[in-house]
């Protein structure tokens, strides 16, 4: 068989979110308690804290990941502790640049409040990206932006925008699935069960994964969207994702998704929908 005619796409109709006026987007601060950092976010993102061996020397340290997204763009912050022996900024960089693929010559140096940096990117990849790194003496950090989009003045936003230290105006993010970007879109956007015709997919392509198969890790990729009354597949917001891009592929897969939209008193309406990618093993 086929390995893309194993992959598995649930679709959820959305039953928590309540339809409501939407209102401009506005960017915040975020920070995370006991952490040193801030950075401006579109909503509130979800957070996960892991423990995690350092492939170097095998020392144990906590890896904290923020994520959220916005029109097809991720946001991602990793935040991992430096335990003694102090891992520099190169070392860090080399460990966690495996799953990247980018030009060296794009190597940017930096400075945030008098810790030294290094951005890179790769713009015209398949799946683009920025990373920034930072190491301070208790945390690394890496900030990233993946997807189409990257270059947009939002991403390069929330890439200047970072700060170290203590900010306590800063919004405090706790572990959870955080809040999508509702207030994105100008419609009201309902429920499953509040309306009359309930959308019917008419095309749902998977996603391409003829490269890098080798390299992949098998999972779930799960993603918020709304099936906008106009047609199209629209505010993708990434509940959980893969590394290695596979998360971009599925964002992209979801895109192409071809349905009838939602009707409620004989109108079409948007509708928030929730997908789930099961992606295989090579």
């Amino acid at each position: 068989m086929n390995v893309l005619t194993k992959i598995i796409l649930f679709v959820l109709i959305g039953g928590a979110a309540v339809a409501q006026e939407q209102k401009p987007l506005s960017w915040s601060r975020y920070t995370v308690k006991d952490e040193e950092f801030s950075v401006l976010l579109p909503t509130l993102p979800a957070m996960t804290t892991t423990q995690a061996l350092r492939k170097g020397d095998h020392e144990r340290q906590r890896r904290r990941q923020l994520e959220t997204s916005l029109d097809g763009v991720l946001y991602t912050i990793d935040v991992y502790q430096n335990p003694q022996p102090r891992q520099s900024l190169d070392e860090f960089i080399a460990e966690m640049s495996a799953d990247l693929k980018y030009d060296p010559a794009s190597e940017r140096a930096f400075t945030v409040d008098g810790f030294s940096g290094k951005e890179y990117s790769a713009t015209n990849n398949p799946n683009p990206f920025i990373v920034r790194f930072i190491a301070t003496e208790k945390r690394l950090y890496r900030f990233m932006v993946r997807g189409p989009g990257v270059e947009r003045p939002a991403a390069k936003e929330f890439l200047s925008s970072i700060k170290l230290g203590k900010n306590t105006e800063a919004v405090e993010v706790s572990e959870g699935l955080g809040i999508p970007v509702e207030s994105a879109l100008v419609d009201p956007v309902y429920a499953g069960k509040e309306v009359d015709v309930k959308a019917r997919i008419l095309d749902s392509p998977p996603p391409d994964l003829s490269t890098d198969a080798s390299n992949r890790a098998a999972g779930i990729v799960i993603l918020r969207v709304v099936f906008a009354k106009t047609g199209r597949v629209e505010n993708i917001t990434v509940i959980r994702g893969l590394p290695n891009g596979l998360t971009e592929k599925c964002i992209e897969a979801a895109k192409k998704i071809r349905f009838k939209p939602a009707m409620k008193d004989g109108q079409p309406v948007s509708i928030w929908m929730q997908l789930e990618y099961a992606l295989p093993s090579f």
